[in-house]
């Protein structure tokens, strides 16, 4: 596909600095990918806020390598979700920037079903360019999706010419829309690779002899810090060498901390706030395990990032990590919403000697390069 363009339709998208992070993982897919094909184009509509939004602020057009990177500013105001929307333009804001700067494309890849998947059914009517979506939504978003049975919806999946779900679990309901269903998981980036933990502690200040948990991921109620800070308290009651980190921004921030120093868990647990993409590789590797305590995902490429630096993984069931954490030589499956559970495996992982060998040898399997095979396997048959 050398002679090709692949044009790729995205909520949102990295700027060229990162000071503005989100959705990252379609960046390192990116970077897999480009090397396929003679360039890329990435559209990622940003909401017009006129400067009071930092993502408006930050988020500038850019280049790099075979890569272009539109931000288009768009206006989405919904009423309810899906049920009523007051005013969205970004399918006319896509089109408007396909047409401004004359951009020519052979095959669309879209990520999540909405607002993207729709798009990309769009403009495959108007350009006659097959189109690709990949279905990223955790799994309470992904039923709400199959309950609405909205038509924009409908449409996105049975109007592509292909699906990929990141698990396997949903492949036979997607299959009701679209007879080409592909389950193809994310991947982790060549920067999550072993560092000696020593080293990563002390570049990251961190004591070399405590037991250091490590998490991550935005600070909603869907990613059940809380229960973890729970599980902490009981871990700290039978030890007193443990830490805990929490790394992430989000809504859920102030009632966390609250939460942390009604347990006087102030110098036990700690909210770190937005981890650094060039960061986050030393926090996996200064931790002795990593703890997933969603109660909702779509796989968690944290889990395998964190695998990649020969780490194990303790997770909540949540329809995603099941297909991640499939034998007790990598991690461990919990109960969701049940910290003493989780406090009980956290103290079974921090006693047992791992062997981050075998979890290493494991992570292999999601590497950008072998996930990057499959994707394109796909767009081959297209």
């Amino acid at each position: 596909m050398k002679d090709k363009t692949l044009l790729i339709l995205s909520p949102s998208y990295p700027n060229e600095d990162e000071s503005f992070i989100a959705e990252t993982f379609v960046k390192y897919q990116v970077a897999e990918l480009k090397q396929y094909f003679k360039k890329v184009i990435i559209i990622a509509p940003v909401l017009r806020s006129f400067g009071y939004l930092k993502k408006d602020r930050l988020c500038k057009d850019y280049t790099y390598d075979n890569v272009e990177v539109y931000y288009p500013r768009c206006i989405y105001i919904p009423l309810l979700w899906l049920s009523k929307i007051a005013i969205d333009n970004r399918l006319q804001v896509v089109e408007r920037c396909i047409k401004e700067h004359h951009l020519h494309f052979d095959l669309i890849h879209a990520h999540f079903t909405w607002p993207s998947g729709y798009i990309g059914v769009r403009l495959k009517e108007k350009y006659g360019k097959p189109v690709i979506t990949t279905i990223h939504e955790n799994g309470d978003w992904f039923d709400q999706e199959v309950g609405t049975d909205h038509p924009l919806i409908n449409t996105a999946w049975s109007g592509a010419d292909a699906l990929i779900r990141v698990n396997r679990k949903d492949v036979p309901v997607l299959k009701r829309y679209n007879e080409q269903v592909y389950s193809i998981p994310n991947g982790f980036s060549p920067a999550f690779h072993p560092i000696d933990t020593a080293v990563a502690r002390e570049r990251l200040g961190l004591p070399r002899d405590a037991k250091i948990i490590f998490t991550l991921g935005g600070l909603i109620k869907r990613k059940g810090f809380n229960y973890l800070i729970d599980a902490t308290e009981q871990v700290c009651s039978q030890r007193d060498d443990v830490l805990c980190f929490i790394g992430g921004a989000g809504p859920e921030r102030g009632s966390l901390q609250g939460q942390i120093g009604r347990l006087r868990l102030g110098e036990k647990v700690k909210l770190l706030g937005s981890v650094p993409s060039d960061i986050l590789p030393l926090w996996m590797n200064a931790c002795d395990i990593f703890v997933l305590p969603s109660l909702s995902e779509s796989f968690g490429v944290v889990q395998i990032e964190a695998m990649a630096c020969g780490k194990p993984v303790i997770s909540a069931r949540n329809r995603g990590s099941e297909e991640v954490i499939v034998s007790d030589l990598h991690g461990l499956l919990v109960e969701p919403a049940d910290s003493e559970d989780l406090a009980e495996k956290i103290l079974m992982a921090l006693d047992r000697e791992w062997n981050p060998e075998a979890i290493l040898a494991y992570a292999e399997r999601y590497t950008w390069d072998n996930i990057g095979k499959k994707i394109v396997d796909v767009y081959i048959r297209l």
